[in-house]
């Protein structure tokens, strides 16, 4: 395994703990190698380095039982002063497809690109947001269902 099919699985693994969907599902957005990418190119490969590291060793400190994990991740990662924006702003990515710029005490402490701001990261990236499968839902004039879809309430599955 090559260091950038390592950092994509370490990348998907994080991004899978977060999101609640598996790597699978992340994969099958086609976004992850952009989301990656912006995300390394916002942050820096070293915190981008750090943020995988600290949740490969949180995943192994808990066996990977789920209920475990995720406590530690919030407490972790997402409670941490540098990992725990990356890690917010991940969610949101995967989510709605838009970077939304780091907050500005954390670039003022950790530095960032100077193109760090809000912005979709691709032209797909709407269309293939979490979002949708979240609420049951396709995006409004993409992935259409036929006509009048949109006048329908969700089908939100249950759980």
């Amino acid at each position: 395994m090559t260091d950038e099919a390592g950092i994509m699985e370490g990348f998907l693994s994080l991004s899978s703990a977060l999101t609640g969907f598996t790597p699978f599902e992340l994969r099958g957005t086609g976004q992850a190698a952009a989301y990656l990418a912006t995300a390394t190119e916002m942050v820096g490969a070293t915190t981008m380095a750090a943020l995988v590291a600290a949740f490969a060793e949180t995943q192994a400190a808990t066996g990977g039982e789920a209920a475990r994990l995720d406590r530690e991740i919030r407490v972790t990662i997402l409670g941490d002063e540098m990992l725990g924006p990356v890690a917010r702003n991940l969610i949101k990515l995967w989510y709605v497809g838009t970077w939304y710029q780091m907050p500005s005490n954390w670039r003022e402490t950790h530095g960032g690109a100077e193109s760090d701001c809000d912005f979709v990261v691709s032209p797909a990236a709407y269309t293939e947001g979490l979002l949708w499968p979240a609420i049951g839902a396709n995006p409004q004039g993409a992935k259409p269902h036929g006509y009048g879809m949109w006048a329908l309430p969700p089908r939100i599955k249950a759980v």
